[in-house]
């Protein structure tokens, strides 16, 4: 993620809707792509889920990408 402005999250320890924080991000900034990197575990598919669901409630189009990494730090889908 060198050279780009990172958001951590876990939407298992943290009580928060992400995606409402996220479209207010998309909104008011001028973002021009994102890239949505989650472990394998189930959990972490909530942070692809309010990625996506900010991304459409934000109104603009914006290229993204989901990278999986395993548990051991592998890349397994980028």
């Amino acid at each position: 993620m060198r050279g780009k402005v990172t958001i951590v999250g876990c939407p298992k320890l943290d009580p928060v809707d992400y995606s409402e924080k996220l479209t207010e991000i998309l909104r008011e900034n001028d973002i021009k792509s994102v890239t949505i990197v989650r472990m394998e575990v189930p959990c972490c598919g909530g942070l692809e889920m309010a990625a996506k669901k900010a991304l459409q409630a934000s109104g603009k189009f914006i290229p993204w990408q989901v990278v999986t990494i395993s548990l051991d730090g592998k890349i397994l889908d980028a």
